[in-house]
């Protein structure tokens, strides 16, 4: 071994090993551990190895695969839905269309003249929802499915060719993120499982890279982290070895199905029983970490206490003044940790702190590594046991900063990470959405590498969620959403981006345009294709030298920011993210393997080993993450994720679509990512509160759809508006909802008469309307109960959480006051056997009023009107029976609202009904009051009926 590879990794053994932190003003140090925890390292890779023995397979692989003797095959393939379905589909929305407007116009010109303010109400919301149901029906006219072809891309970038002749991935590199800021909102646990299955995906170790963005800077997800990584080395193998599934050992070991199930290697049950083990003592070492920190940190905090106090006697000072000590949080090393402290200190809280970047795990070798089973109780020796880079990163907060919250930690990982690996795609989870399908990655990037790739921005995945009550209460699953109104999106520019389960285009999220597509066939090209059709037998030098030539048109020739002159301005001063920015476009372009593929790469360009990490690029790394880079650059602006809404994602998505990118939908058989979500009522509306209240800043900023480029289609277009614009249904719905009792309180309905025409018309909306939604479950797979759950939590969420979004975002445009709706009560499950108890739990908050105040009037009314109508002298049953049918309605779709309240041992807090019962009953008497029945009150009992 020469000098100059012993020096090369010394280097990366350095790098490896070392924390680096930096700040504002400061010079970034990195501070040499020996051990990041106080566990047993043995993988090369891991920050504290000491050098374990493992063998190189360096085989080569003999043959040579000439593409050119096989057709071209597609790696994916758009399949619409069945004519006999689809058409019948869109007929209906059409008639249902028709219908309408003569529904409206009908009823327009035909008023209740007995109660115009009656007629009034209900005639603006009924045109209000004709135009939200045109909004949210339209763009679901061309759903279509998709389907990958995983054999044709081992294919295409895995077989030995003249460009490849070692059979190396031609695969481009991909980034994973993974977002968390609260250990104790976020149990590191779940985080550290999510990372496990991260790492054991099947696709090219050396071209992944794992990126955990810290946001709270606390010590115990670092250690969560570094603990995870040392787990791995037993966890990753024993998945590759056996072929696992899901790769989330929480997951894995946690379900019912039989495990020996397909698998043939007889010693699966002597190596399960030994990772089963491993596993457990890995969660009681993370359960037990925040013990184990505080107990470290008081042992030194009380050691540097006594060097105070003995330093204090021997100077002579005076003993009456008390000796202070700072209370720090405490790394293994004995150094202080230089992120969050337990106790904030200066320097040392959530919102002031240094950078942080640690590499946990170092880039893998270009080549496969085994171990044998002399030095392990599992037998390694046929597996590939490299682990891809694991990045550790908590970005710098200083006070008086805006550090933009989710998106402003998103952006830091994605410059980091163009400086350290610069995948040309980056994919995104929260820290509780696991990799459940261990081939998600390779489905996404088909669309990627495939024809047309090139214009596509981004790859969204449904939300899959765990957890979850049987009969989905509260609509978690939101299956209409994601199998229904995503697929439809798919059709046209495609679908929008919900926050998690998404793979970039680097380039698209660096804010640049698409490709036109509207290049002209050059020489070269023709040459090039020319070349492959005549000659069956040629070199690969021959091969490199045409394909070169396709390559000769700049980035910059169709975007004209990417001139080397205007990166700084955009990107910041930063040398190493400017020159990343090139590559990463050109290695994200699928292969010019066809004639019909404008922008393509030539093969084999992504085959050579990727340099190994330096310090002086660490140090850059951490200089990108610092809080002041972002000044006067383009970052959550056009770059990056975009600032200025709660609702970053789809404002994120917008701009990419609105540059004229698209995107692309993957459901994939085997679910692609598997998450967590709130069940609970309370916490489920404060969800969708979240999610309406960034809709309405959308709707009241420059990013409406309204204003919108001519690079977003028509149908594109009105999808974007119905985000910015649903919320503002709550203010028609909750008018709406009350008409019911209204009508029953006073004796009059919404039309004069119950004619035929009316009735007619109420039964072909009602017709078209049951014929769409039983349409709609064919072709999306959506259950119809589940489409009826969806519908229930829609007038849920519309009287309670829209309305309150609407309220805050016109206070916050019109007086500049933030409203933020937070629990005041809260009671935990007390049954830990139950994994439903959260279920059952009753947390108060105010969105609960609008709700209950609406249940309680229409139950009043409903027996006020019965009894009217009983003590009266002519009966009006048909108005009773109209009133009644509407009021049952709006109590049908409150029904599991009703139910989530009634907790289940009688946990609702009494202020709930106190308070409700009171709005109700006080709303009921003030309207009989001012509206009494006709003929006053001193009618004979035979008359109309009296309020006692």
């Amino acid at each position: 071994m020469d000098g100059n590879s012993v020096a090369m990794k010394a280097e990366e053994q350095y790098v490896s090993n070392s924390l680096f932190t930096g700040g504002f003003n400061s010079v970034t140090r990195a501070h040499l551990m020996d051990r990041v925890i106080d566990s047993e390292v043995t993988h090369p890779q891991m920050a504290g190895a000491k050098g374990s023995k493992c063998s190189i397979c360096d085989g080569m692989h003999q043959g040579v695969f000439d593409s050119s003797e096989k057709p071209w095959k597609p790696l994916c393939r758009k399949r619409s839905v069945p004519n006999g379905i689809i058409s019948p589909y869109r007929l209906l929305i059409g008639v249902r269309l028709v219908v309408m407007c003569f529904f409206l116009h009908w009823r327009v010109t035909h008023p209740n003249k007995e109660a115009v303010w009656l007629w009034v109400m209900s005639i603006t919301c009924e045109i209000w929802f004709g135009f939200s149901w045109i909004l949210d029906q339209i763009p679901k006219l061309s759903p279509v499915n998709r389907s990958t072809d995983l054999d044709v891309l081992h294919e295409k970038f895995h077989v030995v060719t003249p460009t490849n002749p070692t059979a190396r991935s031609d695969l481009p590199g991909c980034d994973l993120f993974v977002s968390t800021a609260d250990p104790d909102k976020e149990p590191p646990l779940v985080t550290a499982n999510t990372i496990l299955s991260i790492l054991a995906v099947d696709y090219p170790v050396e071209k992944l890279a794992c990126y955990v963005s810290d946001d709270g800077g606390a010590l115990l997800t670092f250690e969560a982290m570094a603990e995870a990584a040392s787990f791995a080395d037993l966890w990753v193998p024993f998945c590759r070895k056996h072929n696992i599934e899901p790769r989330n050992p929480d997951s894995y070991f946690a379900s019912n199905v039989d495990p020996t199930k397909n698998k043939s290697r007889l010693d699966f049950v002597k190596d399960r029983r030994r990772v089963k083990r491993e596993y457990d003592e890995f969660k009681v070492r993370i359960n037990g970490l925040p013990e184990s920190i505080r107990r470290r940190s008081d042992a030194f905090n009380a050691r540097e206490e006594m060097k105070k106090m003995k330093q204090f006697k021997e100077s002579g000072a005076d003993p009456s003044k008390p000796i202070k000590v700072i209370k720090a949080t405490w790394m293994a090393d004995g150094t202080h940790w230089p992120g969050t402290w337990a106790s904030s200190s200066s320097e040392h809280a959530k919102g002031d702190h240094s950078g942080i970047l640690q590499v946990m795990l170092k880039p893998p070798s270009p080549d496969p590594l085994t171990r044998s089973a002399n030095n392990n109780i599992i037998d390694f020796s046929d597996v590939d046991t490299r682990l891809p880079m694991l990045v550790y990163v908590s970005r710098e907060k200083r006070p008086g900063y805006d550090h933009n919250k989710k998106a402003g930690a998103m952006n830091a990982l994605v410059r980091a990470s163009a400086v350290l690996s610069n995948g040309p795609f980056i994919l995104n989870l929260d820290c509780d959405h696991y990799i459940y399908n261990c081939k998600a990655v390779k489905e996404g990037m088909c669309f990627m590498m495939d024809k047309g790739g090139e214009d596509i921005c981004y790859i969204q995945f449904p939300q899959r969620f765990e957890g979850i009550d049987p009969s989905d209460r509260y609509a978690n699953h939101n299956t209409v959403f994601f199998d229904g109104n995503m697929r439809a999106l798919d059709g046209l520019q495609g679908p929008f981006y919900v926050g998690t389960g998404c793979m970039f285009r680097r380039f698209a999220l660096y804010g640049f345009d698409p490709p036109t597509g509207d290049w002209k066939m050059t020489k070269a090209k023709k040459k090039f294709f020319k070349k492959r059709k005549k000659s069956k037998k040629r070199s690969a030098e021959e091969d490199s030298e045409t394909t070169m030539e396709l390559n000769t048109k700049r980035s910059s020739e169709f975007d004209y920011y990417l001139d080397v002159d205007l990166l700084p301005k955009r990107f910041g001063n930063s040398v190493e993210l400017a020159k990343s920015i090139p590559l990463a476009e050109i290695h994200g372009r699928p292969l010019a393997d066809h004639l019909s593929i404008k922008y393509g790469r030539e093969p084999g360009l992504l085959t050579s080993p990727r340099d190994p990490l330096e310090a002086s690029t660490v140090a850059e790394a951490v200089s990108v993450i610092s809080c002041w880079y972002e000044e006067k650059t383009e970052w959550g602006d056009r770059v990056g994720w975009i600032y200025g809404s709660v609702t970053e994602d789809v404002v994120t998505g917008y701009r990419m679509h609105n540059r004229g990118w698209r995107s692309v939908y993957c459901v994939t058989k085997r679910d692609a990512f598997r998450g967590s979500a709130p069940i609970n009522l309370t916490d489920r509306l404060h969800q969708v509160l979240r999610w309406a209240t960034g809709s309405v800043e959308i709707f009241f900023s420059k990013n409406n759809a309204f204003l919108a480029s001519k690079r977003l289609k028509l149908l594109q277009r009105l999808a974007y508006l119905n985000v910015g614009i649903y919320p503002f249904t709550s203010l028609f719905l909750i008018v709406y909802c009350f008409l019911p009792a209204l009508s029953l309180f006073t004796g009059y309905f919404i039309v004069q008469t119950l004619s035929v025409a009316f009735l007619i018309y109420l039964l072909l909306m009602t017709v078209c309307l049951v014929a769409l939604a039983i349409l709609e479950v064919k072709w999306s797979g959506v259950e119809l109960e589940q489409w009826w759950r969806n519908e229930q939590f829609w007038l849920i969420s519309g009287t309670s959480a829209h309305l309150a979004a609407v309220i805050q975002g016109l206070l916050k445009v019109i007086a500049g006051i933030e409203i933020s709706f937070t629990l005041t009560t809260k009671s935990g499950g007390e049954d830990d056997d139950d994994i439903y108890a959260d279920l059952y739990i009753v947390k108060w908050t105010s969105l609960m009023i609008p709700p209950i105040v609406i249940a309680m009037v229409n139950v009043i009314a409903i027996g006020v009107a019965f009894s009217r109508t009983i003590y009266s002298a002519v009966p009006q049953w048909s108005k009773f029976i109209g009133g009644a049918f509407f009021s049952f309605w709006v109590l049908a779709h409150l029904y599991p609202f009703a139910k989530g309240l009634m907790g289940r041992r009688g946990k609702t807090p009494t202020i709930v009904y106190v308070w409700s019962g009171l709005i109700a009953i006080t709303l009921s008497l003030l309207w009989i009051a001012i509206s009494p029945a006709e003929g006053g009150t001193e009618k004979s009992a035979s008359g109309n009926f009296q309020f006692p």
